[in-house]
């Protein structure tokens, strides 16, 4: 069983489009529990990060067969949580790398499966640091023609979620 935990943007909610929408892909397929976090309430990226990594080993779920997918903050604390354990797989949706006031900015992501969705207009997490941590560690990026919350890209981003989540429960053979 691969079990997927959704994050949630800063002012975001469990809610949230993204989050419901990734949680429905989730859902459809075998084997794959979605769990989507509440951060609501803790301001503080570290507060949050120390939830998620509290909910992980509550759950007692073995992080080699977890996907951390999220937006924005969201984005980060999936980084961040694979920066500190090895997970299957890191799905990014303008992940918020590269900003000041976010403990660590150059996390190096910790995940047998990688992929980002960056827009090219995003005005809240620039491109660029993003675009570099992909070329620095060699990770499947997705520049898209939209701003930081990706709505024009809902159909893309549920496209590859769907790909990517098919291809971390796909057995690994190795000769």
């Amino acid at each position: 069983m691969m079990t997927v935990y959704l994050s949630h943007g800063l002012e975001s909610g469990p809610g949230a489009l993204k989050t419901q929408a990734l949680k429905g892909v989730a859902e459809k397929l075998d084997d794959c529990e979605p769990v989507v976090m509440d951060y609501r309430g803790m301001a503080e990226p570290q507060q949050r990060l120390q939830h998620l990594l509290g909910v992980l080993a509550e759950r007692g779920d073995d992080p080699a067969q977890c996907v951390l997918a999220g937006s924005s903050l969201g984005g980060w604390l999936s980084a961040a949580v694979s920066a500190q354990q090895p997970v299957l797989g890191c799905f990014l949706l303008a992940p918020a790398l590269g900003l000041a006031d976010y403990p660590q900015t150059s996390l190096t992501i910790q995940a047998q499966h990688t992929h980002i969705i960056h827009g090219w207009r995003d005005d809240v997490v620039a491109p660029e640091p993003v675009i570099e941590r992909a070329r620095l560690q060699r990770l499947s990026l997705r520049m898209v023609d939209d701003d930081h919350r990706l709505h024009a890209s809902l159909e893309t981003i549920l496209c590859d979620f769907e790909r990517f989540l098919r291809q971390c429960a796909a057995p690994t053979h190795y000769d």
